[in-house]
């Protein structure tokens, strides 16, 4: 069994940055695809940005391609999404989700991630 747990939201300007933080427990966390993906009110929940296990791929949503980067960190046991150049558009909860059959990274699907966090809200004011 896998837990999530998202950090890192909060309020900030148009062109600010925020980085999220997705924080694992249990040990197979390291070898689980993960995804970001981000639900703003009355929209379906959408995909962000996703990476294998290795950590050698990633994959962006057009919509954040160039403004996000996802990463794992050196214990692989934490997923990050380094936001920059925000825009009122990225506001939504935020949500990070975990693929234990090692699904590529660019997929898209939610139904494909077995685990989920609580989200974290982001908010971009203009």
């Amino acid at each position: 069994q896998v837990q999530l747990v998202e950090s890192g939201g909060g309020l900030v300007q148009a062109g600010g940055s925020l980085r999220l933080s997705c924080a694992a427990s249990g040990r197979t966390f390291s070898s689980y695809t993960v995804g970001w993906f981000r639900q703003a009110p009355g929209k379906e929940r959408e995909f962000v940005a996703g990476i294998s296990w290795s950590g050698a791929s990633t994959y962006y949503s057009d919509s954040v391609k160039g403004r996000f980067t996802i990463s794992r960190g050196y214990a692989k046991n934490t997923v990050y999404l380094q936001m920059n150049s925000l825009k009122p558009e990225d506001t939504a909860v935020y949500y990070c989700a975990a693929d234990a059959d090692r699904g590529l990274p660019s997929t898209t699907t939610y139904g494909a991630y077995e685990y989920w966090g609580q989200g974290t809200q982001v908010t971009v004011s203009s």
